[in-house]
């Protein structure tokens, strides 16, 4: 099993910035994808952002190419996502999440086995 603890989420005006960290715990996997997904209210599920174990490599949905970054801390079984020029629309509930076995479609939530519980990201206009 996988626990996946989520933390930085909060309330910021429009403009502003945020960093989300998510902590993993438990097994480990020799080829695994970590990343984020977004979910806001009437919305589906959507990708946001995945590191890869190796290269490692980085993949953004265009909504927030440029303006988040993803990255990770190996000693710490940590992943962060940098959250700049936040606007309304980035509002939602974001999750991390483990893809154990990473086969290259990082924007199907069908491929994440693990999931965070989840943490509130506000953004006010």
């Amino acid at each position: 099993q996988v626990q996946l603890v989520e933390s930085g989420g909060g309330l910021v005006q429009a403009g502003g910035s945020l960093r989300l960290s998510c902590a993993a715990s438990g097994r480990t996997f020799s080829n695994y994808a970590m990343g984020w997904f977004r979910q806001a209210p009437g919305k589906e599920r959507e990708f946001v952002a995945v590191i890869t174990w190796s290269g490692p490599n980085t993949y953004y949905a265009d909504s927030v190419k440029g303006r988040f970054t993803i990255s990770r801390d190996n000693a710490k079984n940590t992943v962060y996502l940098q959250m700049n020029s936040l606007n309304p629309e980035d509002t939602a509930v974001y999750y991390c999440v483990v893809d154990p076995n990473y086969s290259g479609r990082y924007y199907s939530y069908f491929e994440y086995e693990y999931w965070g519980q989840g943490t509130q990201v506000t953004v006010s206009s």
